[in-house]
């Protein structure tokens, strides 16, 4: 069993390959593609330069401590910095100060400001088209902000040092007017007490003075020890290589994307493809044999490639089916095969045509049918006329077979056509006089190859599948969809038909999407059964080489 399966995994690997490996000209444009135009949009981009700086926080004496509080308190503050720095008013300042021509929120687009992480340092970027402009804003953003944070921490003790100002200020001019008085009362040497009450004045006056002086140098050195302020660790310098656009990464990138959206759009389209894609899909969901496989090849009406090139592949495929129907059918001999298809355009009539012409070449007296009463083609495969045929026959009480057998170019093959084309197909094929005609086949001919209309189009086939010896349906890899196929081979069945098999017709086994384990090589085609494992294995080596 982990043989068998570990067999499976690796076909289903080697499967997925051979798809991709066909479609390998589609993933290499999409990548080529993607690559190439990210290359050309990124040449076309303007190129934006990136100016750096750090800044130091230089926290407040009065706030530093060693618990971890403090430590969270910094880093909020570090924080809450990088988000005052880009703010509008900073932004303002900036602006006019370089008389930039730009808005506020679109200077603060170029700017980024990230704390570092457990640290007091703020990185400070700038992207700017002109690598000077942005080593520039970058200084001054930080030399701006820093004033603007001094203005904002000196505003919350301006009111007091101001009343303390003014005090000193009136206190000051009033000593400096005693003092005036003093001298003037000591130079007339009269009235010695104003000059007491004067100087006991002087003296209260200038207590309080030193008193207020000292209340002011409290203020300001209060002030000093509760004020955090920045620092710029080192000055922003002027890039020297634009961080983008980055042409070589989005080129590869965009290459990249483009590999893998190929590689998973033919994925994709293969795994939503309900086409039968092969034999394993044949043995697997229909449970009938592959009998042959025809190969691609030009088709040219009243020239069967069988009779015109005898010694090619497709024709040595012909050649296989022959004897594949004739191993199929050892416990029962075949004298009338139908050939039909689950839709049309799948070929049958081709296939009818010369699958009898390689019956004839093997010395087989065989007669060819046109049971296609509505649209019948092997008059015009094989280039013959079709003045009558079997249509006439359903009208003669009694007729002579031999009368309307058309003899073709090949030894041993005459050709009943189809005649005039009846308004009740169905019925003619499905009566009595259809058997009779069937039976007298069999004196005349040792095979009947009988064409008739897809199953699923009409009933024609159904009503005269039960008729004869054997089926052999013809259907097209890429274009005969799963579920019709299985409805075709359901409806036969019902009907009790002796289906022998599946033919897969018009393959191109050399450009084509499916995968098909070995069954072609070197114009020999095998039938998957375990018999040709060697021959599958050689085929696969040279396939890979």
């Amino acid at each position: 069993m982990d043989s068998i399966e570990t067999t499976t995994f690796s076909e289903d690997i080697y499967r997925y390959f051979n798809i991709i490996w066909r479609r390998l000209w589609i993933i290499a444009s999409l990548t080529i593609l993607f690559g190439v135009s990210a290359f050309l949009i990124s040449k076309r981009m303007t190129p934006i330069y990136q100016a750096t700086t750090t800044v130091l926080i230089n926290e407040a004496p009065a706030t530093k401590t060693t618990d971890y509080t403090a430590i969270v308190t910094s880093e909020r503050l570090a924080q809450t910095y990088a988000q005052l720095m880009s703010k509008q008013p900073v932004l303002e300042r900036v602006i006019s100060k370089l008389g930039l021509s730009l808005a506020p929120a679109q200077l603060k687009e170029r700017i980024f400001i990230q704390p570092v992480n457990d640290t007091t340092l703020i990185e400070v970027r700038v992207d700017d088209p002109d690598p000077e402009q942005a080593a520039l804003i970058t200084n001054t953003l930080v030399e701006e902000f820093s004033k603007q944070n001094q203005e904002l921490q000196a505003s919350r003790y301006a009111a007091t040092k101001n009343s303390l100002e003014e005090q000193l200020n009136r206190l000051n001019e009033t000593i400096q007017k005693i003092e005036t008085d003093l001298l003037a009362l000591q130079d007339t040497g009269n009235n010695q007490t104003e000059r007491d009450r004067l100087e006991a004045n002087q003296a209260q006056n200038r207590q309080t003075y030193t008193y207020l002086l000292q209340s002011y140098e409290q203020v300001r050195l209060v002030e000093a020890q509760s004020t955090s302020n920045i620092v710029q660790v080192e000055p922003a310098t002027v890039p020297v290589s634009a961080i983008r656009p980055k042409t070589f990464v989005n080129t590869l990138v965009a290459a990249l994307i483009g590999f893998l959206l190929a590689i998973g759009g033919i994925l994709l389209i293969e795994a939503l493809d309900d086409t039968l894609k092969g034999p394993d899909d044949i043995t697997s969901q229909l449970g009938l044999p592959v009998l042959g496989i025809i190969p691609k090849h030009e088709i040219t009406e009243g020239a069967p490639i069988t009779i015109t090139h005898p010694r090619s592949p497709v024709t040595e495929a012909f050649r296989t089916l022959r004897t594949n129907i004739q191993y199929a059918s050892v416990d029962r001999k075949i004298h009338s095969l139908l050939i039909t298809s689950p839709s049309p355009a799948e070929g049958k009539s081709t296939v009818a045509v010369n699958i009898s012409v390689v019956l004839a070449q093997n010395g087989r007296s065989t007669v060819v049918l046109d049971a296609d009463l509505r649209r019948p083609r092997v008059h015009k495969v094989l280039g013959i006329p079709n003045l009558k045929g079997l249509s006439n026959l359903f009208v003669l009480n009694q007729f002579k077979l031999e009368d309307y057998l058309q003899s073709s170019s090949i030894e041993n093959l005459r050709v009943l056509t189809a005649g005039d084309l009846p308004p009740n197909p169905s019925e003619l094929l499905g009566s009595e006089k259809m058997q009779v005609i069937l039976s007298t086949l069999k004196d005349v001919a040792e095979n009947a190859v009988i064409d008739s209309p897809p199953v699923m189009a009409v009933t024609d086939s159904a009503v005269l599948a039960p008729k004869v010896d054997g089926v052999l349906l013809v259907m097209k890899p890429g274009e005969t969809q799963l579920a019709i196929a299985k409805k075709t081979v359901e409806m036969l069945r019902r009907g009790d038909v002796h289906l022998l098999g599946v033919v897969l017709n018009e393959v191109n086994l050399r450009h084509s999407r499916y995968y098909y384990k070995g069954y072609y090589y070197s114009g020999r085609y095998y039938l998957d059964g375990g018999k040709s494992e060697r021959k599958k294995q050689v085929w696969f080596k040279k396939k890979r080489k």
